[in-house]
């Protein structure tokens, strides 16, 4: 084993205690004093390893270890590191460590590539606190939306200001942003956050594809009234539709057994959020995933047409906001290939899966070549503090991974400069 696993496990165990909630969860919102303390700690290391680092203006921290050739297109390697609110250890900061680990070990090697290596933690992947993830990635490819700054978490805080706060400057944005061609290829390191590799007792996989998000707000508003007087058959109840939306939701998902399309409600707010007063106004969100595309597009139009029909039935008035939406993105074969050759010559045959989740991989791959490694984690846990990934398994993924980038640097020797 190539990489320091010691001293990979002692830099998990560090960055473990940020954010820290009970015995083993985390919660580090994107662009908070929390994510600004667990960048201090892995800038440091960075900064040891020798690499060069900043925080760009849409909060992304980057590492850059210079290439032989600094004009070259960057080889990006990374992920996340901040977390859903009741979080565990190893999402999104397992990428963002093993992509350390990696760098750290090719200097010591005296390794120097002749594209430039950039290590980064992407700025709000999880998307839970604006309620729009995959901010940074979409930022350095210029993919922001109008309005984005001004959403507001649960505090009322805009995500300008947050963005000032964190010392970024949304007036420079263009600064930050990676101009077209300039990054070769993005490799991403995993938990599965699902249970086949454990099924399949093995340590590892390489990702064939991300299933493409679909993220919806819908708003519905009824009429508030007394909840003593108001007879149920005049009642415009926003809570009862909604509740009706949510179960079909449920069903719509699970009409083919055989598919893998996974759908949650994960969010709801009723207003006014009284126990005797009808509800008048609900919020919810929606998550609905799928790898087939047309079948998702197909459930889709029937979530649709659901809340039509609930919304007419119940006299309430709809709005259905589109937040995420994306497509299935397939990972590069010669990337997958450059992991499979990694593992076979370890006498590793490891099973090839799709990630049901999204990643920062998912918005790369519009503008490069991507590639994934999973590593197993315990019963297929993950966004809850019971998620643990071995770190006997996280340094077989993050050595392969290593391996994996030796290889892809001597693929990209031919890439021309830009």
């Amino acid at each position: 084993m190539k990489i320091n696993a010691e001293r990979l496990q002692q830099h998990f165990e560090q960055m473990s205690e940020i954010g820290r909630i009970g015995e083993t969860g985390v919660c580090r919102p994107a662009q908070s004093l929390i994510e600004k303390e667990a960048f201090k700690l892995a800038k440091s290391w960075m900064e040891q390893a020798g690499m060069n680092v900043k925080v760009d203006h849409f909060g992304n921290l980057i590492g850059r270890l210079e290439g032989e050739n600094p004009n070259k297109p960057v080889l990006m390697l990374g992920s996340h590191l901040d977390s859903q609110p009741y979080g565990g250890r190893f999402d999104g900061t397992g990428g963002v460590l093993a992509a350390i680990e990696v760098v750290t070990t090719l200097i010591e090697q005296g390794i120097t590539p002749d594209n430039p290596i950039e290590v980064i933690s992407f700025a709000d992947e999880e998307g839970w606190r604006f309620n729009k993830g995959l901010f940074g990635v979409r930022g350095i490819l210029g993919q922001l939306e109008e309005g984005e700054l001004l959403r507001k978490d649960k505090d009322g805080i805009t995500r300008e200001q947050a963005l000032r706060d964190f010392g970024c400057d949304p007036d420079k944005f263009e600064e930050s942003i990676y101009p077209a061609n300039s990054i070769a290829a993005f490799l991403e390191l995993h938990i599965e956050q699902g249970p086949v590799l454990e099924q399949k007792n093995q340590p590892i996989g390489i990702v064939t594809a991300i299933s493409g998000p679909l993220w919806l707000t819908v708003k519905l508003t009824g009429f508030a009234g007394h909840a003593g007087s108001v007879p149920m058959n005049t009642r415009q109840d926003a809570l009862v539709g909604a509740a009706e939306i949510i179960v079909a939701l449920n069903e719509i998902a699970k009409q083919d057994p055989s598919a893998p399309t996974v759908s949650t409600v994960g969010t709801i707010d009723v207003f006014p959020q009284s126990r005797n007063i009808i509800p008048e106004k609900v919020e919810f969100t929606v998550d609905l995933r799928d790898i087939d595309i047309q079948r998702r597009d197909q459930y889709e139009a029937q979530l649709r047409k659901c809340i039509q029909h609930t919304a007419d039935k119940h006299q309430l008035s709809y709005e259905i906001i589109e937040d995420t939406k994306s497509e299935p993105r397939y990972c590069a074969e010669w990337i997958k290939d450059s992991i499979r050759n990694e593992c076979e010559e370890r006498g590793m045959k490891v099973p090839e899966l799709m990630s049901g989740p999204f990643h920062d991989s998912l918005m790369m791959s519009y503008a490069c070549d991507y590639g994934m490694i999973f590593v197993r984690c315990k019963d297929g846990i993950s966004h809850n503090p019971a998620e643990y990934a071995s770190y006997d398994d996280l340094a077989i993924g993050t050595d392969v991974m290593y391996g994996t980038v030796l290889k892809m640097i001597e693929q990209l020797q031919p890439s021309l400069s830009i």
